[in-house]
């Protein structure tokens, strides 16, 4: 079924009534939890408890079956005995900082000669380079080991055999039509790997490869490598399902007990009280510290912030992290605002051309991937940002949408491009000026046949029916059964019938609409972010009935839980 909201079209599920209910029984799940889950394909009550209940037995896989990760294993030890040099070539985002942290926590306890090295993002450009692999060399070292990056380094693998280097890859993006010449890579989409799980984020690869490392060792992986797998692997906003759902459970629960004072200073950057940490939590409010600074200054000291041991430093560190991430977020609202106006006036059109591409050579290489996926979630086309380099570059971050396989589509048109990587979701690309023009044309006619008119609909997916009678404390206990919610694993977002308006409504901060609503004997408040064409709406339908949209989330003060609702649309 389909109704038309104020701002969204919602897909409401139909479902059999009794079926759900027989199933809610058989798995004690209260009804508008089975409810959900039916919807979204879990229809047996062995399919249910598999979801429900993640378990290392049943989850995770050996990592000896990722190809070539014995032979890096077998590398790496041998760097060990032999005292040489290992260079850690990671990325100035999340993944790559922590995939860096995570190698050197796991390194220097075995007595490697370790270092990392990120590049910067405005001088060093993204992944491995021959200059990196060259001044590796000139320091004696004998080892690069990338992560998350390097699957598209064809030329510093090539100097890197030339200078007698050994160059183990750790990667998790799509490899192109061919592979660097390396001595190991470890990459879960290369072909003829046989781990069966591949959506991990980059520090989930290097994760694996550490497990295997131990493994061989017989020794225990240090604590806080769980800490940094689950902040890589949530900001990467992989898939939460299979062995990514495991380990952020895992990882959620570790963090539960205890965790680094690093994570104590993040916390309290966003004045965060809550007594645990959620997946949401930790994509909202604690990763994209992190992220500014390899946006906006210099990512290595990301990585000495996560594996420090002196407060004082890390102290340091996190209030640099704080200031830089409010930067960050006032120079995305900049240039989002200032790419809206271009639409509103008429000098782009996203629907005309089904994608949007926008050049400004001021606008930080570090926060346009930002922006473009909010460009993209606002008018559901792929989003292209690019900025010129001192080169004369372009280079640019790609968003993309359900509709359209960004990866596939920048692979047709990439005899114009320099080079690009990534995901169906999200990639990267540069290329000459006076290619751009032929880019934005033959890209243009790639979205419009691939994205259809129906694809332009800005939709949501209502996943169960509620009433307000449900929203129980029970209810709120189970609904974290389905978390960690994310990629692939999305809060359930609950439909209500039959809603009237208690009293006038408060516009907060300009920008949140908020009211008490009348529903099935019970009034509940609800808050709208970002929506005050809501608070207009509800003034001037004061004595209509409507229907709601919205999530549940914990709110917690003084030590008590309540249940609020996050409302996201209204429908007659």
């Amino acid at each position: 079924m389909i109704v038309q909201g104020l701002k969204y079209q919602w897909h409401m599920p139909e479902v059999n009534q009794y079926t759900v209910a027989c199933l809610a029984a058989e798995v004690s799940l209260p009804i508008p939890l089975t409810h959900a889950l039916y919807a979204r394909g879990l229809t047996t009550g062995t399919l249910l408890q598999q979801y429900l209940t993640s378990s290392e037995e049943k989850d995770v896989a050996d990592p000896g079956l990722l190809k070539d990760a014995q032979k890096a294993v077998d590398r790496i030890l041998q760097a060990i005995n032999r005292g040489e040099k290992i260079l850690i070539a990671g990325d100035y985002d999340v993944d790559g900082i922590t995939s860096s942290a995570l190698m050197m926590l796991c390194l220097l306890p075995l007595h490697a000669h370790a270092n990392f090295f990120l590049p910067n993002r405005l001088k060093d450009g993204y992944g491995l380079s021959c200059k990196t692999v060259q001044r590796a060399y000139d320091n004696g070292y004998k080892v690069i080991i990338t992560v998350d990056n390097g699957i598209s380094a064809f030329e510093p693998a090539k100097l890197a055999m030339k200078l007698g280097i050994d160059l183990i890859i750790t990667d998790h993006h799509r490899p192109q039509n061919h592979l660097p010449d390396a001595f190991a890579i470890i990459d879960p989409y290369q072909p003829d790997c046989a781990y069966p799980y591949k959506l991990f984020a980059g520090v989930g690869v290097s994760f694996k490869l550490m497990s295997l490392l131990y493994a061989q060792l017989n020794k225990e992986l240090p604590d806080p490598v769980y800490e940094l797998l689950l902040l890589g692997t949530v900001a990467d906003v992989v898939p939460l399902t299979g062995e990514n759902r495991f380990w952020v459970r895992h990882g959620l629960q570790k963090i539960a007990r205890e965790h680094s004072y690093s994570l104590t200073v993040l916390k309290n950057n966003v004045g965060f009280k809550k007594s645990s940490l959620t997946s949401l939590d930790i994509g909202f409010f604690i990763t994209p510290q992190i992220n500014a600074l390899g946006r906006l200054q210099d990512a290595r000291s990301g990585v000495k912030f996560l594996v420090g041991s002196d407060k004082a430093v890390t102290q340091q560190v996190g209030a640099v992290l704080a200031e830089l991430n409010q930067e960050r977020k006032d120079l995305e609202k900049e240039i989002f605002t200032g790419i809206v106006q271009q639409i509103d006036q008429g000098v782009l059109d996203p629907y005309a051309a089904r994608v949007i591409i926008a050049l400004h050579d001021e606008w930080p290489a570090g926060v346009i991937g930002l922006v473009a996926g909010k460009l993209a979630a606002a008018y559901n086309v792929p989003a292209i940002l690019l900025h010129k380099n001192g080169d004369g570059i372009l280079k640019g971050s790609c968003r993309s949408v359900a509709a359209m396989d960004i990866f596939k589509a920048l692979n047709e048109v990439k005899d114009l491009l320099i080079n690009f990587g990534g995901h169906p979701m999200a990639a990267g690309l540069s290329l000459k000026q006076e290619y751009l023009s032929e880019f934005k044309k033959r890209l243009s006619l790639y979205t419009l046949k691939h994205i259809p008119d129906e694809s332009l609909v800005k939709k949501i997916t209502c996943d169960a029916p509620l009433l307000f009678s449900d929203i129980t404390h029970k209810l709120g206990t189970a609904l974290h059964y389905l978390e960690p919610f994310g990629c692939e694993n999305p809060q359930p977002l609950f439909f209500i019938e039959h809603v009237t308006l208690v009293e006038k409504p408060q516009l907060l901060k300009e920008q949140h609409a908020k009211a008490r609503f009348f529903s099935d004997g019970v009034i509940k408040s609800a808050i709208f972010f970002n929506r005050p064409d809501i608070y207009f709406w509800l003034l001037e339908h004061s004595d209509q009935e409507f229907k709601l949209a919205a999530y549940l989330n914990e709110n917690e003060w003084n030590g008590k839980v309540t249940l609020e609702l996050q409302g996201i649309d209204i429908a007659i």
